[in-house]
């Protein structure tokens, strides 16, 4: 089993779509946290990860930070050691 995997994002945010085809993509379940229109949310995703953009990512207790950051982490081959369950 790998590292629970949670994205705070909206619908329709074109770096939300990515992110979610790129861990679809691997084939890694994740958990979304739609803050679209939702203040509490976006507050509790802002408070977490000091940022004010979407898509968050964490992978387990890690935050991974936004598409870009996710993007960069998979082309260097990170990701999938961050994904392995810890021992």
């Amino acid at each position: 089993m790998s590292a629970a995997v949670t994205m705070y994002g909206t619908r329709f945010c074109p770096y939300c779509v990515r992110a979610r085809q790129l861990l679809e993509r691997k084939g890694v379940a994740f958990t979304e946290i739609d803050v679209g229109g939702r203040a509490q949310l976006l507050r509790e995703m802002v408070q977490r990860s000091g940022r004010h953009t979407v898509p968050q990512i964490w992978v387990g207790a890690t935050h991974v930070g936004g598409y870009e950051d996710l993007a960069r982490l998979e082309m260097q081959g990170g990701l999938d050691k961050l994904l392995e369950p810890a021992c």
